[in-house]
Order: structure tokens, then sequence, then C-alpha cells
């Protein structure tokens, strides 16, 4: 790796650690960069996991104030290690073609869910008026699916999050944000303990790309705080569509 190389990977590491935390999506800046400096895609893709992981624990440092009490969130936790222990199995046993192609529209997806999250309400109902029951089974469905999604590829995986998490759960946006930081946080632990030990990982890229996405990410939770919800939710859809639309290109081109 030389100086060159080194730039492009701290840089891209202190914006894909502040786009993690308000909208989601930063990995599509720093696997790129990866890819740029000459990885293969398995290995950039293995290593860009490891490395944007710090950024998602400053992001939960720095949004800890909107994150409700413990009890509620510990169920959710044993739901997102496995699914995200899946997800890494699923990239390191099967071919990723298949996946590159669902990826687009599961975030596509998701943007809309979020878009659209007032109609969506009215059709399913508003959380307030959901059983205790079927809230807590849709919301661990949505945590699974996200942690399966964020061990095999992870772009995105906070704009899946914030959309699923944001229909069922009767709470602020900044609070939706602050779980969806914690979430993020457990799939990237997991994944740094499968990869590290079955993964193909670049150390010496990660050593370049993890402090800045720490950086980036302790940053991007503060500016959360401070946006209106309206901003924030634009922010989130205008950059999962992108990010969509991106995904979309680069599988059928």
């Amino acid at each position: 790796m030389n100086l060159s190389d080194a730039a492009l990977l701290l840089a891209a590491g202190l914006a894909a650690g502040t786009v993690n935390a308000v909208a989601g999506g930063g990995s599509l800046i720093t696997f790129p960069a990866l890819i740029a400096i000459g990885l293969p895609p398995v290995p950039a893709n293995v290593s860009n996991s490891v490395s944007v992981c710090p950024g998602y624990l400053a992001s939960v440092a720095g949004s800890r104030a909107d994150l409700p009490p413990a009890r509620r969130i510990a169920p959710l936790v044993p739901t997102t290690i496995v699914g995200a222990i899946a997800g890494c199995l699923l990239l390191l046993a099967t071919p990723a073609r298949a996946f590159e192609l669902v990826v687009p529209f599961l975030v596509l997806g998701a943007t809309a869910v979020l878009a659209f999250q007032d109609p969506l309400r009215r059709l399913v109902g508003h959380p307030a008026h959901l059983s205790p029951r079927r809230r807590t089974v849709t919301v661990q469905a949505m945590v699974g699916l996200g942690a399966v999604y964020g061990g095999y590829f992870g772009a995105a995986l906070g704009v899946m999050l914030v959309a699923g998490l944001a229909l069922v759960l009767d709470t602020t946006l900044a609070r939706v944000s602050a779980i969806k930081n914690l979430l993020s946080a457990i799939v990237g632990l997991t994944t740094v303990a499968m990869f590290s030990l079955f993964g193909p990982v670049n150390w010496a890229a990660v050593a370049v790309v993890a402090p800045a996405t720490l950086v980036g990410g302790y940053v991007g939770a503060r500016l959360v705080r401070r946006l209106p919800p309206v901003v924030l939710k634009t922010l989130i859809v205008a950059f999962g569509t992108v990010i969509g639309l991106y995904l979309l290109w680069r599988a059928l081109r």
C-alpha cells in the first residue's frame, strides 16, 4: 500500500463513519475504495465489514442519550447475533451473484418504506394500536432479516433498520436511529469475530480505515441529535435511493 492508497482509505473511512451514523450506507464509500487500491471483491467486502465496526461503536457512544432502557433492547441482541452469523456464513459459502442482484431491490424497498411511512402505518396500523405480541414478532423478524443482510454485505443496513423499526415502533426518529446504531454495532462485532477467524481480511487496509470510521461515526451521531426529524428522514431517504440505484447499476452493468 502506497501513500496515495492510504490517503484514499483514510478519507473514505472518515466519510463512511459519518454517513453510517446519519443514514447508513457508508460501506458504499469504503468498499469501492478498497477495490480501487487493488483488493479482489470478496477480500474487499470482508475487510470492509471489519473496518467499519469501530464507526458503529462510536455512533453508539454518540447517540447513547437517545437509547431506550436496556431491558427493552436486550431481547433483540440474540436475534441480531444469530442473523449476522448466518449472513457471514452465507457470504463465505455461496456465490455472490444472486444476492448481488437482490440487494438493490432490498435497499430501494426499505427506502420506500421509510419515505411512505405514514400511509403504510394507516394500512398496517399505527404502532400504538398494535398488540404487544404482534409488535414484538414484527420487530424481531425485521431485525433478524436486517442482521442476515448486514453479515452478508451490510451496505445500507442502517437504512433498512431505520425503515423497518420506524414502521413498528412508536417513538422518535432520533431514538430509532440510536437503536439502529446499537444493532449495527452488534452486527459489526459479530462480523469481526467471524471474518477474523474464517475470512480473507486485509489487515493493513483495516488499520487505516477503522480508526477513521471511529472518528466519523462519533461526529455523525452527534450531528443526528441536532437535526430536525424531517431533515433526518429526508437525508436517509435520499441517501438510500442513491445507494439502491447505484447497486442496481453495478449489478446490471
